[in-house]
């Protein structure tokens, strides 16, 4: 039975268009070819600091992601995840829309 793998890539589908219509410009995001998360670039109002921007996505807005550079190994001085954020879509829809209202207003303070 695979209905449930069909409506989990409706579903993921409509929560991309949904991120990408309220937040693809202001956070610079590109639509993956595969995976349930976007790669974010960190704001320039942090700096380039991926974990000053988790914490304060944390702190600030309740929202759990993830640094990127807790997910990169450092090679010859260079961390590939440094800079950047991951943020699951995994949520239902209307805390996906919950959340870029909070990243939003984040984002404006």
């Amino acid at each position: 039975d695979e209905r449930h793998v069909q409506q989990n890539r409706v579903l993921y589908k409509e929560k991309f268009a949904l991120w990408m219509q309220e937040l693809g410009e202001l956070l610079q995001l590109r639509m993956p070819e595969a995976g349930f998360y976007f790669w974010i670039k960190v704001p320039e109002q942090f700096d380039g600091d991926d974990e000053v921007f988790v914490k304060a996505l944390y702190e600030q807005a309740h929202i759990y992601a993830l640094a990127g550079s807790y997910l990169s190994h450092e090679v010859d001085g260079y961390n590939a995840g440094k800079g950047y954020i991951r943020i699951a879509l995994v949520a239902s829809i209307e805390d996906n829309i919950e959340a870029i209202r909070r990243i939003r207003q984040l984002l404006n303070t």
